[in-house]
């Protein structure tokens, strides 16, 4: 395991590097409001055999925090600075695992790049309307009424219960559940400036469901190999999220595990062996 960092579009980010170059890749892409330390359990499994980086997205982690006077945080905006970040790695083709926030960061690296991806990996990372479950409604709710009180609402997201709730909720033996991924995920949410970054990135999280439809269209066009290994009681995205993406990828696996959101904290070891029995179809 190596943990390397490098600039990319003036932002400093750092990465998870397992395995040998001249493998094949796979980008690993975390959400909120985790960081890389996420696949502390799944880069080994991957890199016996694969090239495997774990990048902290722009003000998660230990990546830079770029001044939202001069950088406006929209995923779209994020996207950009880790399509830098592939293209300064040369990393050529990969498969990327896409999960939360990173799901729309990764189709959005999918359609810039249809070349380049050889599969796609969704542990929770939705695509779909029908995978957006009620937890959403506060959020919606903003979007489509950007007040302050709206906004305030959520600020609720950002509190050390709420972590702990995202990663604790719909997992049948807590004892599984490490605390390590939430203290350091709370250590980074409190950082000063850092909420009012995460409330602009939730308003922002609209333009995602707007580029559904576009995402679809890439699906199908281009039908990407494609494994969902999905945890069924994640309270944000649902299963119908994983179900859904079979109408656009008809020849898709999908794979249910009984836990939450947070799914390697819990099945890394049954997720890892998935993934290698994909990626041998695929490379």
């Amino acid at each position: 395991m190596h943990y390397r960092k490098v600039a990319a579009l003036g932002t400093e980010i750092f990465y998870r590097e397992a395995g040998e170059r001249h493998n094949p890749h796979i980008l690993l892409l975390h959400g909120y409001p985790s960081s890389s330390f996420m696949f502390r359990n799944l880069l080994p499994i991957l890199g016996k055999d694969y090239h495997v980086i774990a990048p902290d997205l722009p003000a998660f982690g230990f990546s830079g925090v770029p001044d939202p006077a001069s950088f406006a945080y929209t995923f779209e905006n994020i996207t950009a600075v880790i399509q830098h970040f592939i293209d300064l790695l040369q990393i050529e083709r990969f498969a990327v695992y896409i999960f939360d926030y990173g799901a729309p960061i990764g189709l959005r690296l999918a359609m810039a790049n249809p070349g380049r991806i050889t599969g796609i990996i969704s542990q929770n990372g939705n695509a779909y309307e029908e995978g957006l479950s009620e937890g959403w409604n506060p959020i919606q709710k903003y979007w489509y009424d950007p007040s302050e009180a709206n906004r305030d609402e959520l600020r609720k997201f950002m509190t050390a219960e709420f972590t702990a709730y995202q990663y604790r909720e719909g997992v049948s033996d807590q004892t599984l559940i490490s605390p390590d991924g939430i203290e350091l995920d709370q250590y980074f949410l409190d950082r000063p400036g850092n909420m009012e970054i995460q409330l602009d990135l939730l308003k922002d999280y609209v333009s995602n469901v707007r580029l559904y439809p576009s995402f679809h269209r890439y699906l199908n066009q281009y039908q990407p190999p494609f494994l969902a290994v999905w945890g069924d009681k994640d309270p944000y995205f649902l299963p119908a999220g994983a179900k859904a993406y079979k109408k656009d990828l008809p020849n898709a696996t999908i794979k249910f595990f009984d836990t939450g959101h947070f799914a390697l904290e819990t099945h890394a070891d049954e997720i890892g062996k998935e993934i290698l029995l994909f990626m041998e179809t695929i490379t």
